[in-house]
């Protein structure tokens, strides 16, 4: 969602920031936990979380490798070799980062088991922007553009020309 060299946050990412920033009390009050996890140093995602107004609570692994370990961010060598192991198979990208999703349980004894993670497109069902456009006639209209998101900006830069 934010590599430690970008300036902001991927606007895909964002889009999915959006959709879960608000339902963090529901879950809570159902025993469960909501963190975001990026790369970037902690003042750039304090900063850019107060730009969206976001409340969630975001983390920084930057000096770990959760993020490198959960295959959602990729070392330069890895890119070097020609492909990264992403959503369960080997992926052609020049992208540091991509998106995913885990799930952790704690047990009474506090050992914490990796339950739950997806990639890709499987995160479409945490998107309800996107169940909303999969009900109107036009869909999601992402044919024809150079990749699925290209339509996507940061939710503060759509009324400005090209998204900038």
């Amino acid at each position: 969602m934010f590599a430690p060299d970008w300036d902001t946050g991927c606007p895909s990412c964002s889009f999915w920031a959006d959709n879960f920033e608000r339902n963090v009390d529901h879950l809570r009050h159902r025993d469960v936990a909501m963190v975001a996890i990026s790369r970037a140093p902690l003042a750039k995602l304090d900063t850019f979380k107060q730009r969206k107004g976001w409340t969630f609570k975001w983390l920084s692994s930057g000096d770990g490798d959760f993020n490198y370990d959960y295959r959602v961010s990729f070392r330069p060598e890895a890119l070097a070799a020609g492909s990264v192991d992403y959503n369960y198979r080997q992926l052609q990208t020049s992208m540091t980062e991509l998106p995913g999703i885990s799930v952790f349980y704690r047990d009474t004894d506090g050992a914490i088991y990796h339950t739950y993670s997806c990639y890709s497109r499987g995160l479409d069902m945490l998107n309800a922007g996107y169940h909303y456009l999969d009900l109107v006639p036009k869909g999601r209209d992402e044919d024809g553009l150079p990749y699925n998101q290209a339509w996507i900006r940061e939710r503060d830069k759509y009324g400005s020309p090209q998204g900038v």
